[in-house]
């Protein structure tokens, strides 16, 4: 899996990120969805990994990703930030996988 972030995404992560310790996850969501394959994908910044997770290494920074939902994404995404709609943004080069990505930081 490939994924590439934007100079803008970059930017606001870095803001995001700051003075925090972690690792930042491409969640797919499901809690509230109803099932597993209604799921929406989300930024999360959480203080411990899961066993499973695999490591995609960035332009950036590492993001890790569940092997099990890697499904539910494209070979290769973007993750973009918009200021207009003040979210981040995932998508590849056909379509927007979320365009209103959420960012959860849970490492307080």
């Amino acid at each position: 899996m490939k994924i590439t972030i934007t100079p803008r995404a970059i930017m606001k992560l870095t803001e995001k990120l700051k003075n925090k310790d972690g690792y930042l996850k491409l969640k797919y969501d499901t809690e509230g969805c109803g099932c597993v394959v209604s799921g929406v994908t989300a930024l999360w910044l959480v203080k411990e990994l899961e066993p499973d997770d695999s490591e995609v290494q960035t332009d950036f920074m590492s993001i890790y990703i569940e092997p099990s939902k890697e499904v539910f994404l494209s070979e290769e995404v973007t993750i973009d930030y918009s200021d207009q709609a003040r979210c981040f943004q995932l998508k590849n080069n056909y379509e927007y996988l979320n365009p209103r990505m959420a960012f959860m930081d849970y490492t307080k």
